[in-house]
């Protein structure tokens, strides 16, 4: 059975370690601990991960955020990857930072990246993992915050955090949803 995981950000050195990237560093640091690499490839940088009988495809969107659905909907087309199949990770302002949601369904929330997937997908119907980001940031400043670096006190937090999504990701390919919401949603 075939996965197809989305890790939302920008590419580029300029947006590495950003607030918005956190969908690559997840991948990152999931492809990382299997000891696979990305390679770029038709608008995304893919990896393939084996994983208790499971193909997971792993895509960083090479197209910037607001085309993510582009890259999305090549992918799902050339693997023939079902809806109940798809998990995008992506940033998320109205979560306080470090908290960790996963949904089966929703709207886009306002973000440029799952608007796109929407849109190319035409459904709401797919699963998120939301990595909350705080809402730190003065009127007017909001592009600011989410393309910035993590603060101090974020960056210590960051590495457990994006560890246990990766958990998430892997339980999402193994348990399946209801039951990965039931185990993680709460912490």
């Amino acid at each position: 059975m075939k996965y197809l995981i989305a890790g939302l950000g920008n590419p580029g050195a300029e947006y590495q370690g950003t607030r918005h990237n956190i969908g690559f560093e997840v991948l990152d640091a999931l492809a990382g601990a299997s000891n696979i690499s990305f390679k770029a490839d038709r608008y995304a940088d893919l990896a393939t991960l084996k994983h208790k009988g499971k193909t997971i495809i792993l895509i960083k969107p090479s197209t910037y955020m607001n085309l993510s659905g582009k890259a999305l909907r090549y992918w799902v087309d050339k693997e023939k990857i079902p809806l109940e199949n798809i998990l995008v990770v992506t940033d998320d302002l109205a979560l306080p930072f470090g908290t960790l949601r996963m949904r089966g369904k929703g709207s886009d929330g306002g973000h440029n990246g799952l608007k796109s997937i929407q849109e190319l997908l035409q459904s709401t119907n797919y699963a998120r993992l939301r990595f909350g980001i705080g809402s730190e940031f003065s009127k007017g400043h909001q592009v600011n915050y989410v393309l910035g670096k993590w603060d101090e006190n974020e960056s210590a937090k960051v590495k457990e955090r994006v560890a246990r999504t990766g958990e998430m990701v892997l339980s999402f390919c193994t348990a399946g949803l209801a039951n990965t919401m039931n185990q993680f949603n709460k912490t």
